[in-house]
């Protein structure tokens, strides 16, 4: 049997610059005989002749649709384009349609008219149903930067716009603490013992900030929880995937002495039943980042579905490294982590 064969799609999302798999381990791939297929990029962080030189084929971008062999494998991170209607590969992304996400039906069934798969990378889980490879670190670490510089930026009377990435995250420390010159706001994390929660408490580290710790224990009971509205800053950092007690509602907002004038969602899912902040129904996005939800005082939220792309090569250099083990596995899995994925794909595709 030959060795499966990935094909690296290009990121199509709006300033998106991370890939799933780094130049070093695509190389690593092609070291135990796999075929790397790899889509030219325009805004990715990694340039086409790094992958050349670790032995991956170049191709056009976007070329998977109608160029890819039948049994490739097409791995990406973000959303896929909206044509074609009917998807025939076996598809590696982060879908977010498992959890009755808004348009989660016409993304399954563009996998069952087409005979596809999707292998969900939120869904690559090990026996005891713990992730495998995830962002959740960087992804909590650019969450509280982002917000820091939108509550310093709120207390100058401005808006925090047009976000840019950072080449590494000394450069992201330097710009939040430019920004909040002698201020010192106090932060609670909820979800702080889990990667996402450890990246959020590691800039709080860097600042020498006060940060509340919130986890399980402290959830336990249920929301909402008034205490929030104590801090300057919330970060929520905490997956969900059943129905729980919202941790804030538009009610507990308008108490008289709120302090809490911030709130990044990092899990940032709003369409979902899940949703433990029920305050908002859309995502904001680099250009503007930040959306009014209250007044006097003001309250802004963020929900950036791809903070980590603020850090997009330590993000995928990382997450590339966490995800290579699963891939070297491809061949031989016949009751791991792909065969649960595609168990989990094979479950909810039958409730459309």
């Amino acid at each position: 049997m030959s060795a499966p064969h990935i094909w690296l799609r290009a990121e199509t999302k709006a300033n998106e610059q991370r890939r799933a798999l780094s130049p070093a381990n695509a190389g690593k791939l092609v070291e135990h005989g796999f075929r790397v297929s790899v889509e030219r990029s325009t805004q990715s962080i990694f340039a086409g002749p790094e992958f050349e030189e670790h032995g991956c084929d170049p191709v056009a971008e976007g070329s998977w649709q109608d160029q890819a062999p039948e049994d490739a494998y097409i791995l990406g991170l973000k959303e896929l384009p909206p044509t074609p209607a009917k998807l025939r590969h076996r598809h590696i992304y982060f879908a977010h349609a498992y959890k009755g996400q808004s348009g989660w039906q016409d993304t399954l069934s563009r996998f069952t008219a087409g005979g596809g798969q999707l292998l969900d990378l939120e869904y690559l889980t090990d026996p005891d149903g713990r992730r495998i490879a995830a962002f959740g670190f960087w992804a909590g670490f650019a969450g509280a930067a982002v917000a820091l510089r939108a509550w310093s930026a709120q207390k100058r009377g401005q808006a925090l716009r047009d976000l840019i990435a950072h080449r590494h995250q000394q450069e992201m420390i330097e710009e939040v603490k430019h920004g909040l010159g002698d201020r010192r706001p106090r932060l609670i994390v909820i979800g702080a013992n889990g990667r996402c929660g450890q990246g959020a408490r590691a800039v709080a580290g860097e600042l020498g900030l006060d940060v509340t710790c919130w986890d399980i224990d402290e959830t336990r009971r249920g929301g909402p929880f008034p205490e929030i509205l104590d801090h300057d800053i919330l970060v929520n950092c905490v997956f969900v995937d059943r129905e729980i007690q919202p941790f804030l509602t538009p009610d507990l907002l308008g108490r008289p002495g709120r302090t809490l004038s911030i709130i990044c969602d990092v899990s940032c899912d709003p369409s979902s039943d899940f949703n433990p902040l029920p305050l908002y129904r859309d995502c904001t996005d680099f250009g503007s980042p930040c959306q009014r939800i209250a007044d006097a005082p003001p309250l802004d939220l963020i929900a950036i579905d791809h903070l980590p792309s603020l850090l997009p090569a330590e993000s995928s250099h990382d997450f590339s490294s966490q995800l290579l083990p699963a891939l070297l596995d491809l061949q031989g899995d016949g009751t791991g982590v792909w065969h649960r994925a595609s168990q989990s794909f094979l479950e909810k595709s039958q409730s459309i």
